[in-house]
């Protein structure tokens, strides 16, 4: 019988007793079955005289030769007391919510786990005591118990189910025993009075928005026994203040920090390898941070919104920058990208409106769209040769920008590239250039000139709008249209010459252009748009041109 408690199905035992002569007759031994029965193999066990019952699926026998019953599975604790009655033994109570709406909130000594929801919405609970004999809390289980202020976890728990204090208000202060090997996703979500925690070592992971607006927690001691932080794991503690991450964490999961707002330092391990997408999204308060050689990647929006860092270290074991990774961080000045980057993304130091300078590296392929949009204190800016695309916005209203070097690279200027560069004086296009975008240069109040290649096949609409200190450009053969109110506003612009290959000048293309005292009209032109020459200088000698409709000189 010894070596039967070993078994897991009835094969296990006919095996012993054909195979093995001493032990043939074994199963008629037994007053007890220790395995699940069906019809067949409960003529097994003859002898039997208390049935355990394992599963609640497992058949049950009612012959006549059984006295007790014993029950292994979760069972009600209302079910339980009729078991009692008829004198059958259960193992594992449950007090579900059925119960406790039944024989109220004291949890009896007899209940082993607390059932999916037991507590769930008991707004009026102000404290609980749980008897030691509970070994598990289940999922939910005082799920948003508003009144609920503090409560004590006997030393016999080891499991606190998902969402299990969601919602608890009002919940000041708890106490995670030892015996805890593990705590839920969304376990204490949105317990906005939590004000501290201690997690004890017994625990290696913290899961998924576990302390997710706990935004009175000001402290929490992190053993090293935690290997990784769930995505949103203290996600909008605006009370944290900092934090310790041992050197036995790997993982920091998204959003890990989102919205940590005094937040003011954090030192990240060398055993941690990616910081995830939103990790420090809106850390206000984040003046400096560390990031280790470990780490290899920085996700999308990582530091967004971090006004308060003034520098980072980047080492030079990171390959890439996510999409808006220094979205607003308002208050950097400068920043070294090592030669290991070879892509920036969009909106990457989108509203760095502190940032001077920056160093791009020979390796980088790719600067995304919006890259340095309102960097409005960025003077100068070094484009390396292994960039083939200047993305759409990328310098939108860095009204401080100076100067910039376009190498032979480059084949296109996306849209909104130079928005409003109002400190822009100068500026060359390579001849590798085949488009200039939409808006372009709108509002480049300082340039004075530019040279357009013969590359270049279209310059978008509103390319050169409101160059107030635009004096002259030329436009090669190569383009065949000039786009809606491309010069409109260039007051300083006093010629221009529009090369045979013109067939279309747009809408208010040149309206607005006072200066304009000469200006060549081939006769290729069979398209003329609305206002296109309306308060242009030139007005007299373009009245009696009678290849010009009307329509151009007046206002739209």
């Amino acid at each position: 019988m010894i070596t039967s408690k070993y078994f897991n199905d009835i094969k296990d035992f006919i095996n012993l007793e054909i195979g093995i002569k001493r032990f043939q007759g074994n199963m008629e031994r037994f007053h007890f079955n220790p395995i699940s029965l069906n019809e067949y193999s409960r003529r097994l066990f003859p002898n039997i005289e208390t049935f355990h019952i394992y599963n609640e699926e497992d058949e049950e026998f009612d012959d006549g030769r059984i006295f007790k019953e014993v029950i292994w599975y979760a069972i009600s604790y209302s079910k339980y007391l009729k078991e009692k009655g008829t004198g059958n033994i259960c193992k594992n109570i449950e007090y579900k919510q059925k119960d406790r709406n039944k024989y109220g909130n004291t949890i009896p000594s007899e209940v082993k786990s607390l059932g999916k929801e037991c507590f769930s919405r008991c707004s009026s609970l102000t404290s609980i005591n749980i008897p030691s004999s509970v070994s598990k809390i289940g999922d939910g289980c005082f799920y948003e118990c508003s009144s609920l202020t503090s409560i004590n976890i006997p030393s016999s728990i080891n499991e606190i189910g998902i969402c299990c204090f969601y919602l608890c208000k009002s919940l000041k202060s708890i106490n995670i025993p030892s015996s805890v090997s593990k705590i839920g996703n969304n376990c204490f979500y949105k317990c906005y009075s939590l004000t501290s925690i201690n997690i004890p070592s017994s625990i290696n992971e913290i899961g998924d928005d576990c302390f997710y607006l706990c935004s009175s927690l000001t402290s929490i001691n992190i053993p090293s026994s935690i290997t990784s932080f769930g995505n949103n794991c203290f996600s909008g503690c605006s009370s944290l203040t900092s934090i310790n991450i041992p050197s036995s964490v790997s993982k920091i999961g998204d959003g890990c920090f989102y919205g940590c707002s005094s937040l003011k330092s954090i030192n990240i391990p060398s055993s941690v390898s990616k910081i995830g997408n939103n990790c420090f999204y809106g850390c206000y308060s984040l003046t400096s941070i560390n990031i280790p050689s470990s780490i290899n990647e920085i996700g999308d929006d990582c530091f967004y919104k971090c006004y308060s860092l003034k520098s980072i270290n980047i080492p030079s074991s990171i390959t890439s920058f996510g999409n808006n990774c220094f979205y607003l961080c308002s208050s950097l000045k400068s920043i070294n990208i090592p030669s290991s980057i070879n892509e920036i993304g969009g909106d990457c130091f989108y509203g760095c409106s502190s940032l001077t300078s920056i160093n791009i590296p020979t390796a980088i392929s790719k600067i995304g769209n919006n890259c340095f949009y309102k960097c409005y204190s960025l003077t100068s800016i070094n484009i390396p040769s292994s960039v083939s695309k200047i993305g759409d916005g990328c310098f939108y209203e860095c009204s401080s920008l100076k100067s910039i070097n376009i190498p032979s690279s480059i084949n296109e200027i996306g849209d909104d590239c130079f928005y409003k560069c109002s400190s822009l004086k100068s500026i060359n296009i390579p001849s590798s250039v085949s488009k200039i975008g939409n808006n372009c240069f709108y509002g480049c109040y300082s340039l004075t000139s530019i040279n357009i290649p013969s590359s270049v096949s279209k310059i978008g609409y509103y390319c050169f709008y409101k160059c107030y200190s635009l004096k002259s450009i030329n436009i090669p053969s190569s383009i065949n249209e000039i786009g809606n109110n491309c010069f409109s506003g260039c007051s300083s612009l006093t010629s221009i010459n529009i090369p045979s290959s013109i067939s279309k000048i747009g809408i208010n293309c040149f309206s607005g252009c006072s200066s304009l005292t000469s200006i060549n009209i081939p006769s290729s032109i069979i398209s003329f748009g609305r206002s296109c020459f309306y308060g242009c200088g030139y007005v007299e000698e373009l009245t009696q041109n009678k290849r010009i409709p009307r329509k151009c000189l007046n206002e739209d």
